[in-house]
C-alpha cells in the first residue's frame, strides 16, 4: 500500500518537489497537494511578463489541471491548510476538510510585507505576489492613472515598467540611496536609475513613506519629511516574510522561517520543509534556484535514494525589464578583506565589478553587458582560484581574446541554467542520448531556459556545437514534432490518417501519446480533413469542451445557454430563474455576449441543470462558433436600417456547434454606431440604408484588432453566404488555437479577400462546410443528458441518480 503524502503549498517549490519525486519513483506516494490560490502551478516569475504584455496568464501555468489529473495527484484548491495535528498526523483545511499523512511537507511560501503604517488597508493598496495581484493592477490602471510603486528592488522596477505599459504614470519611491542596494553598487544603481528615467519612470529616493492618504480608497502618500504625491494605486514591493505561522502552530521549530536542517528534515518526525518558507543554516531565500535545489535534495529523501546534503545556495539575480541588461551575484559588500576588479564603459553604459576575497570570486555585478554573467557566477560556485586570469578583461583566461570564451569551454559540471539548477552537462546528455535539437525540446526535458528565459541563448550554443546543421527551428506545433499545421495535414491527407494515434505513430511524434498542445490540435485537423470518418476523440479535448461547460477558479463550472442573437423569454428567465435557485447557483450574471450565465454550478449537477433548463448550449467554452451579439435593431431603434436580431438569429441558426481552431465572434450592428462593436469582431456586420457591410478578422482582448472591410452584400442571404464559406476557409487553413486576427495577418488580407470574393470558391466553401457538419452539429448538452454512460463517467454521478431524456 502506497503512503499518502500530503503537500501544503501548490507554488513553484512545492510542484517542483513533486515533479522531481514522480521522475524518481511516480508509484511511490499517493499525493494531495493544498493550495491556497485558485489556479494550477504557475510560474511566479513571469508576471512581470504578464503585466508587461508580454505573457498570458495561460502562458505563465507550468502545470495545468491535466498534469494533476495525468498523475493521479488529488489538488484542493482555495481551501488553505489551517492546522496541522502531528499527533494523529492530519492536517485541516479552512473548510473543515481533514487529511490524513504518512509524511507531510511544508512549502507554504512567503508573505509580502505590507508597510504598518496609516491606510495601508485602503482599496488600491496592492502586493505585487500572484496572479490576483497582477489582475488587479491591471484592473486599476484601466480606470485610473497615477501609480506609486514602494520599493525600488528587483520586483518594486519590474511592476513599475509594467504599469507604465498599461499606461499610467508612474513614480518608485525608495528608503535607499540608489536602486536595487542589495543586489547593485551605487554605480550600477545609478546606471539603472538613469535608463529607467529615460523609458519614462520617475523616482523619489531617501524617500520614507509615514502614511497613506484618502477616504476608502487611496489618493496619495504622505512622507516623513512632511511632503505628499498623488495616487491612484500602491503597489508594496519592500520584501517577504516565511509563511510559518502554521509550523509554529503546530510546534514545528521556527525562528525566521521553518528550521531545516541538511536533508530538509523539520524538528519533528516524517514532517519536512522546502522553500521560502525555510530557514536553513540561519539564512532564507527569496529566488527560485535555492528552491529547486532544495527540492532536488528531498526528492531524494522521500524516495530512499541516498541524498547529497543541501549547503546553502550562492544566488543570482537578473531584471525583466526592456532595455535594461543587469546581473548580480553573490556578495557584493564591502566587507573586510573584499577587494574588486571594474571595468566602466562610460560611452556604451557598460560596468563591470567582480568582488574577491582570499583569490576567489564573493560576488558579481554586470550592467549592460552581462554575457558573462553565467561564466562569473561558475567561477564562484566552484570556488575557482583566480591567479591565472587576466584582471584587466575582467579575469580572462591568459591567451585568450576577451569576449571568445563561451558555454562550450565550460566544464559539464557548471550551471547553464541558474534558475532550475541545469548543468552543461544535462543539456548535453539530453542533446546526445535524447535526440534534442531545438530549445524548446531542451527545456521540455532539463527546465532549462523555461524559467526566466536568460540562459536560451547558452542553450543554443550548445546545440550548435553538438548538432552543426542539425540544429531546428522549434516551429512544430508542439515539442513531439518538428512538423507545422501544414505539414501535419499534408501528411493526413497524403496517408489518409483518421485518428490522433495514426498521426502521431506514423509522423513519429517524440510522445507516442501526444501531448496536451497537440491532441487537441491533432483531434481538430482530423475533423476539418476527413470529417464523416474521424470519429471526435473527446478525450484530447481541452477539460472544459469535455466537460461542455467552462471550469471556474474554485473547480466549479459555468452554465450558459444559448439565446440565439441575444433574445430571450419570460419562460426561460422563469426556467433560468428556478433553476438557479433549485440548485443554489451562486451568481446568475448576463454576460458580455448577451447571454444569461450561472456561475458556481457543481460538476456533478450539471447534467441534470442542463435538462431542466432544456435549453441548448452557447458554447462559450469552446473554439467553436459563439453566439451572435446584436443590437435591437429597426424595429424598435430610430438609428436601424436593418432587422439586426433577425440577421444575428439566422446566422446562430445556421453556424451553432461548429468546430473552429479559436473561438469564433459574431456581431450585428443595424447602423454604423455599432452598439456591439462589429468592428472587433471575428464576423462583424454593419447594416447601412442600402445593405451590409462585412467585416473580418477584428479582436477585442488583450491586443485590441481592427476588423477590416470585406465587402458590402444587399441581402441577408449574401451576409450567411460569405460568413459560412469564411468560417470554412478558417477551419480549412487556421492554426489550432490562431484567432481571425492573426490568422489574416499571416495569410494577408489581400489574399483572404481574394479567395472570399469568387463566387464559386464561396459555394465550394460551403459545400465543404455542410459536409463537414452534417454529422457534427448536435447539441452537447442534449447527447449528455441522453447517455447515462457518459454522466457517470465524466460528472462522477451515483447511477441512482443520472437524469435522461424523458425522465
Amino acid at each position: 500500500m502506497r503512503e499518502h503524502l500530503v503537500l501544503i503549498g501548490n507554488g513553484m517549490a512545492g510542484v517542483r518537489l513533486v515533479e522531481e519525486i514522480l521522475e524518481r519513483d511516480p508509484e511511490r506516494y499517493d499525493i494531495t497537494i493544498i493550495g491556497k490560490e485558485c489556479y494550477p502551478n504557475y510560474n511566479r516569475i513571469m508576471l512581470s511578463n504578464v503585466l508587461q504584455n508580454k505573457m498570458t496568464v495561460d502562458e505563465i501555468i507550468t502545470n495545468p489541471y491535466t498534469w494533476y489529473e495525468e498523475n493521479n495527484i488529488t489538488l484542493i484548491n482555495e481551501d488553505p491548510a489551517v492546522g496541522v495535528d502531528t499527533a494523529n498526523k492530519t492536517v485541516t483545511c479552512e473548510k473543515g476538510l481533514k487529511i490524513p499523512y504518512d509524511k507531510l511537507v511544508f512549502a507554504t511560501g512567503s508573505h509580502p510585507f505590507i508597510l504598518p503604517i496609516p491606510g495601508s488597508q485602503k482599496h488600491g493598496v496592492v502586493a505585487f505576489r500572484t496572479i490576483d495581484d497582477t489582475a488587479e493592477m491591471m484592473e486599476a490602471a484601466g480606470k485610473h492613472k497615477k501609480a506609486v510603486v514602494i520599493g525600488g528592488g528587483l520586483l518594486g522596477l519590474e511592476a513599475a515598467k509594467g504599469l507604465q505599459l498599461q499606461g499610467m504614470d508612474v513614480t518608485i519611491v525608495h528608503l535607499a540611496k540608489w536602486l536595487m542596494e542589495t543586489q547593485l553598487d551605487e554605480r550600477a544603481g545609478k546606471l539603472l536609475q538613469g535608463d529607467l528615467e529615460a523609458q519614462g519612470l520617475k523616482f523619489l529616493l531617501e524617500y520614507a513613506t509615514t502614511e497613506i492618504l484618502g477616504d476608502e480608497r487611496v489618493s496619495g502618500l504622505r512622507f516623513k519629511d512632511g511632503t505628499t504625491i498623488d495616487t491612484d494605486l500602491v503597489v508594496m514591493s519592500i520584501g517577504i516574510r516565511p509563511a510559518a505561522e502554521l509550523a509554529r502552530e503546530a510546534g514545528l521549530e521556527v525562528n525566521r522561517g521553518i528550521v531545516v536542517n541538511d536533508f530538509m528534515e523539520t524538528n519533528l518526525p516524517e514532517i519536512y520543509a522546502i522553500g521560502e518558507c525555510v530557514e536553513h543554516d540561519g539564512k532564507t531565500y527569496g529566488l527560485v534556484a535555492p528552491l529547486f535545489e532544495q527540492g532536488k535534495v528531498l526528492a531524494d529523501v522521500l524516495t530512499g535514494i541516498e541524498a547529497k546534503p543541501y549547503q546553502g545556495s550562492k544566488t543570482f539575480t537578473s531584471l525583466k525589464v526592456s532595455g535594461c541588461d543587469l546581473y548580480s551575484a553573490g556578495n557584493i559588500m564591502d566587507t573586510e578583506g573584499m577587494q574588486s576588479i571594474e571595468a566602466f564603459d562610460g560611452v556604451n553604459r557598460n560596468y563591470k565589478k567582480v568582488f574577491i576575497k582570499d583569490n576567489r570570486i564573493e560576488g558579481i555585478v554586470l550592467y549592460g553587458e552581462t554575457a558573462d554573467g553565467n561564466r562569473y557566477y561558475n567561477m564562484m560556485k566552484k570556488g575557482q582560484e583566480i591567479a591565472d586570469l587576466q584582471s584587466i578583461a575582467i579575469l580572462q583566461a591568459a591567451g585568450v581574446e576577451a569576449g571568445s570564451d563561451d558555454v562550450v569551454s565550460w566544464d559539464d559540471d557548471e550551471t547553464v541554467c541558474g534558475c532550475n539548477g541545469v548543468t552543461k552537462g544535462d543539456i548535453i546528455r539530453g542533446i546526445r542520448d535524447k535526440g534534442l535539437t531545438n530549445v524548446a525540446e531542451v527545456g521540455k526535458v532539463t527546465k532549462a531556459g523555461t524559467s526566466c528565459g536568460k540562459c536560451k541563448p547558452q542553450v543554443q550554443t550548445l546545440l550548435e556545437h553538438e548538432l552543426g546543421e542539425g540544429v531546428t527551428a522549434s516551429t512544430g506545433i508542439c515539442s513531439c514534432t518538428d512538423l507545422n499545421r501544414d505539414q501535419v495535414m499534408t501528411q493526413i491527407y497524403a496517408k489518409h490518417l483518421t485518428t490522433s494515434s495514426d498521426v502521431f505513430r506514423e509522423l513519429h511524434f517524440s510522445n507516442p501519446e501526444g501531448c496536451a498542445k497537440c491532441r487537441p490540435a491533432v483531434n481538430f485537423y482530423l475533423n476539418v480533413a476527413f470529417p464523416t470518418e474521424h470519429k471526435d476523440e473527446r478525450q484530447s479535448r481541452y477539460v472544459n469542451e469535455r466537460m461542455h461547460a467552462n471550469i471556474q477558479k474554485d473547480g466549479t463550472f459555468s452554465v450558459i445557454p444559448r439565446m440565439r442573437g441575444g433574445q430571450t423569454n419570460p419562460q426561460q428567465l422563469l426556467q433560468i430563474a428556478k433553476v438557479a435557485e433549485k440548485y443554489s447557483v451562486p451568481l446568475v450574471k448576463v454576460t458580455g455576449s448577451q447571454r444569461i450565465g450561472l456561475y458556481g454550478v457543481k460538476k456533478q449537477d450539471l447534467p441534470a441543470i442542463w435538462k431542466e433548463l432544456d435549453m441548448v448550449s452557447a458554447q462559450a467554452y469552446a473554439k467553436a462558433f459563439r453566439s451572435v451579439k446584436t443590437c435591437v435593431g429597426k424595429n424598435f431603434c430610430r438609428f436601424g436600417t436593418q432587422d439586426s436580431m433577425g440577421l444575428g438569429i439566422k446566422l446562430e441558426e445556421r453556424f451553432e456547434f461548429i468546430d473552429t481552431p479559436h473561438k469564433f465572434k459574431v456581431g450585428v450592428s443595424a447602423c454604423p454606431r455599432s452598439c456591439v462593436e462589429s468592428g472587433v469582431k471575428d464576423f462583424g456586420i454593419i447594416c447601412v440604408e442600402n445593405g451590409y457591410q462585412i467585416y473580418i478578422g477584428g479582436n477585442g482582448g488583450t491586443e485590441v484588432k481592427e476588423a477590416q472591410l470585406l465587402t458590402t452584400v444587399e441581402t441577408e442571404e449574401e451576409v450567411i453566404e460569405y460568413c459560412g464559406a469564411l468560417l470554412q476557409y478558417y477551419r480549412e487553413t487556421g492554426i489550432y488555437a490562431e484567432r481571425t486576427a492573426p490568422w489574416v495577418e499571416r495569410l494577408g488580407f489581400e489574399a483572404v479577400k481574394h479567395i472570399l470574393s469568387d463566387a464559386a470558391k464561396r459555394k465550394d466553401l460551403i459545400e465543404a462546410l455542410d459536409v463537414a457538419t452534417a454529422v457534427k452539429r448536435k447539441d452537447p448538452w442534449h447527447e449528455i443528458v441522453g447517455d447515462r454512460d457518459i454522466q457517470e463517467k465524466l460528472y462522477s454521478i451515483d447511477r441512482r441518480e443520472l437524469v435522461t431524456v424523458g425522465d
